[in-house]
């Protein structure tokens, strides 16, 4: 049996007219808005710091706030502040007010109004890259989000490459710790240390990766990578503010990307640069972004870095 062909071409003893072309609608394609520079960004911000350090006495909370105004509508700065879900002046709002309010203290990384500026400012780029991830709202919703890891199950069975100490929850614990910094006080870093020893499987793998090669850096004898936080709930995040110290909202940490990671305390053993600049490499790979925070470095894991490191978790950890 003949099978018909499904193209229409000209059948015998018929004259046909072509059918005129049809008309198709052009669609656009739609096109991303290009990535912010962080390069550029983290430039002028240093530009910033500059006139931001010159205008610091208290009679000069008028030309600050000028400066702010015009130095965040500079393209280079409003790239970046115009991908965080506050905008440009939602950020210049907080930044305002986290100036008027700013009160130097012992607690605070910001040892001064630039080193707030700064820790502002650079921290955007973490809440820019998870600006979709949700928030670790309470210390519950982190104590049992299955997204994080428990460091200690991982330290017992000898996972971990980096050190952490916790938090004492009791009068004893915390009197312990006193007595313990009286006797040794150069022993371990002044810290507070972690109010939840959890973290995503990625930041695990990252850490991990940054204290091999800090270890191959250094030194036999060098103590290894110390971490000082890691994820914290928004709950917490407040918690820490109302005790003064620069705890940004939002943060990178509330997201579960951020960590703290000493650096201070590693000057006695004469490698911190070395730590510095293995931290900054990174930074100029684009597989994190550093913020300096004085005793600690601020750490944020890049998105583009996620999936590599969860390979990297999933196969040091035999999953």
């Amino acid at each position: 049996m003949r099978v018909p062909s499904r193209s229409p071409g000209q059948r015998p003893g018929f004259s046909v007219t072509p059918a005129a072309p049809t008309r198709r609608r052009a669609f656009a394609t739609p096109t991303r808005p290009a990535a912010p520079d962080l390069d550029a960004y983290r430039a002028a911000v240093a530009d910033l710091l500059v006139e931001v350090g010159a205008l610091a006495g208290e009679s000069c909370t008028s030309a600050r706030q000028m400066l702010i105004d015009d130095r965040l509508r500079e393209p280079a700065i409003a790239s970046v502040l115009e991908a965080t879900p506050q905008g440009p002046v939602g950020a210049r709002e907080t930044l305002l007010l986290e100036m008027a309010r700013y009160q130097p203290n012992a607690r605070s990384s910001a040892a001064d109004l630039t080193a707030l500026v700064r820790i502002y400012l650079l921290s955007r780029i973490d809440v820019m890259w998870w600006r979709d991830a949700p928030t670790f709202l309470t210390d519950a919703q982190v104590d049992a989000s299955p997204e994080l890891v428990d460091l200690e199950w991982l330290r017992r069975r000898d996972l971990l490459r980096f050190r952490y100490t916790e938090q004492p929850r009791t009068l004893l614990g915390r009197g312990t710790r006193a007595v313990r910094r009286r006797l040794l006080p150069a022993a371990t870093p002044r810290t507070a240390g972690l109010r939840f020893r959890r973290a995503r499987r990625e930041v695990v793998a990252l850490l991990n990766d940054i204290a091999r090669q800090f270890a191959a850096s250094t030194p036999p004898g060098t103590p290894s990578l110390w971490v000082t936080s890691l994820v914290r709930s928004a709950e917490h995040q407040h918690r820490l503010r109302r005790l003064g110290y620069a705890a940004m909202v939002p943060s990178g940490h509330c997201l579960g990307w951020a960590v703290d990671v000493e650096m201070e305390w590693f000057d006695r053993f004469g490698v911190r640069d070395t730590l510095a600049e293995l931290l900054l490499a990174r930074q100029r790979t684009g597989e994190v972004n550093v913020v300096d925070e004085g005793q600690a470095w601020h750490v944020c894991l890049a998105p583009a870095a996620r999936r590599r490191l969860r390979r990297a978790y999933e196969a040091e950890m035999g999953v």
